[in-house]
């Protein structure tokens, strides 16, 4: 999802693609079902790139799931149903009747890039360095209790409470599996005040996957090599680049140029005027979105009270948005929980009530309240985030607030938020794994939550509690009701507003063959060929 510090962020989409080019599916396959050709070129994608950290146990951002599901293997792969799950490092797994306990047996044939095999020793090392370190995707290993390690090819893990979640977390890509010999040799640990690991996995890799790292340059590029030991199937490109390329018309220029084979953060203008015979475009729905995070507890926000950030939702001009940012090509959403996940249906769409938002103002005594909204300057998924700001700074005016927009790259905004905090900001999410547990977990105020935490609202008690419920619930119905409470919980909140969840467009020369979207690992790059 964003950012990057997902210490911030956002991303995942599922849905149909262009047949026999484009499939949006979830995450990833087994080994050996990679399709398309072999390639003695590199493969070249042009996107915005979000990267906060190349470190497995810090990464967290939409270009982070793409090099980790190429470097980083996790021990359950998702099929292209979005429901099935398949082997990856695991060949098997089970867990008790109330999923509590979970035991995994690994692939002996698994090694990691080095030749060394993967064991239940990396996967411990893993896990608990991710717990650890405390980064924003560690919420997914929140629930682990102890992680037992009977043999080398046995996981046991043992959950602090019952968790209908667990094996889609398991999927996701930040739970992928370090080399723990190589990297505690380069000072990698699971203790924040110790760890020496991040500077490291800036250069280097460690991982079991189809691709290593070759280089990265921030604001520039990102460079992956095909692991030609590979223990599965080779990925058929030599090499990938991602070149940083933020803007969508050049994104368009370059793949229209020949410059680049695929093209990821397309706009809905940008894709109008594309009928180059050479290019494929495929517009479909996503579970991506932007939002906009209100911070009552952040440093200039003290009058944002619980009926001023009603009222802001309540101004906003949801349908404007969607045509100001994206041409239309969206939808609108309710929760923080995206449409089409468990918890969504029945919730009514956003809607603007500028009469009730003044009224709620009123009642505050708020007549003229100026607040700084610095956010990231980012383009994501087509959502210029300045057309965006500046089109909720007209919506807020109405009603006599006054947005200080204050647009800096993405390494200002963590900086800022996780200091002083930021009244209002703007971010984007799309999943890290197909359960809807992962939106109250991230969003909710709970206590420790990520966005509790950035916001400093008042903990919602009763959110925690039917999370716990949804977490031990066994039935798919009963559990989807209590997310759709959830999700009205969120709503009522007022601190994470969704604002646009835009169609997707992905773009790609013709010959680009085995390309699809994923659900929790974006882009699955070894599944790509040449045809």
């Amino acid at each position: 999802m964003v950012y990057g510090i997902r210490k911030g962020v956002a991303r995942r989409v599922i849905a149909a693609g262009l047949a026999g080019v484009l499939v949006l599916a979830a995450c990833g396959s087994e080994s050996g079902s990679s399709s398309g050709g072999a390639s003695d070129k590199a493969l070249l994608i042009a996107r915005g790139m979000d990267v906060n950290s190349l470190d497995p146990s810090r990464a967290y951002c939409d270009t982070c799931q793409i090099f980790m599901t190429a470097v980083y293997e996790t021990l359950v792969g998702l099929d292209k149903d979005n429901k099935t799950l398949i082997p990856r490092l695991a060949t098997k797994w089970e867990g008790n009747a109330d999923q509590t306990e979970f035991t995994f047996t690994l692939d002996p044939k698994a090694k990691f890039a080095d030749g060394s095999p993967v064991t239940s020793a990396d996967v411990k090392f893993s896990w608990e360095r991710l717990a650890g370190l405390q980064g924003s995707s560690s919420y997914l290993v929140s629930t682990i209790k102890t992680i037992d390690t009977p043999d080398a090819q046995t996981v046991k893990v043992t959950l602090t409470q019952s968790n209908s979640a667990f094996l889609a977390q398991v999927n996701a890509s930040y739970l992928g599996i370090i080399n723990s010999k190589l990297a505690e040799a380069n000072g990698a640990t699971a203790d924040p005040a110790t760890d020496k690991g991040e500077e490291w996995f800036l250069a280097n890799s460690a991982g079991s996957g189809p691709f290593t790292l070759s280089a990265y340059q921030s604001g520039s590029e990102l460079r992956l090599k095909r692991n030609d030991a590979y223990w599965g199937t080779k990925a058929n490109f030599p090499e990938v680049v991602i070149k940083e390329t933020p803007d969508a018309v050049t994104q368009r220029q370059q793949l229209e140029a020949g410059s680049v084979d695929i093209a990821m953060q397309i706009s809905n203008d940008a894709a109008k005027g594309m009928n180059d015979p050479n290019v494929v475009v495929s517009q479909v729905p996503s579970f991506n979105y932007v939002y906009l995070a209100l911070s009552p507890g952040a440093k200039g926000a003290e009058k944002m009270t619980a009926k001023v950030r009603e009222a802001m939702r309540l101004a906003l001009d949801y349908k404007g948005l969607i045509d100001a940012t994206v041409g239309g090509a969206g939808q609108l959403q309710a929760s923080p929980i995206p449409n089409g996940f468990a918890g969504s249906d029945g919730l009514a769409a956003p809607a603007q009530d500028l009469e009730k938002a003044k009224s709620l103002l009123a009642e505050e005594g708020v007549t003229d309240l100026t607040l700084d909204a610095t956010y990231p300057s980012l383009n994501v998924y087509g959502v210029d985030f300045s057309t965006a700001m500046q089109k909720v700074q007209t919506d807020l005016k109405a009603v006599g607030i006054t947005l200080q927009l204050n647009p800096v790259e993405i390494s200002v905004w963590a900086d800022k938020i996780g200091t002083d905090g930021i009244p209002v900001t703007m971010l984007y999410f799309a999943p890290d794994h197909t359960d809807s547990s992962q939106y109250v977990q991230y969003f909710g105020l709970l206590e420790g939550s990520q966005w509790q935490g950035w916001s400093k609202a008042e903990v919602n008690s009763s959110e925690a509690d039917q999370l716990a419920k949804a977490f031990a619930e066994q039935d798919a119905t009963k559990r989807a009701a209590l997310y759709n409470e959830l999700g009205t919980a969120m709503i009522n909140d007022n601190v994470i507003i969704p604002v646009v969840n835009p169609n997707l467009f992905l773009a790609a020369r013709k010959d680009i063959t085995g390309l699809y979207y994923s659900a929790c690992c974006n882009l699955v790059l070894s599944d790509l060929g040449r045809g």
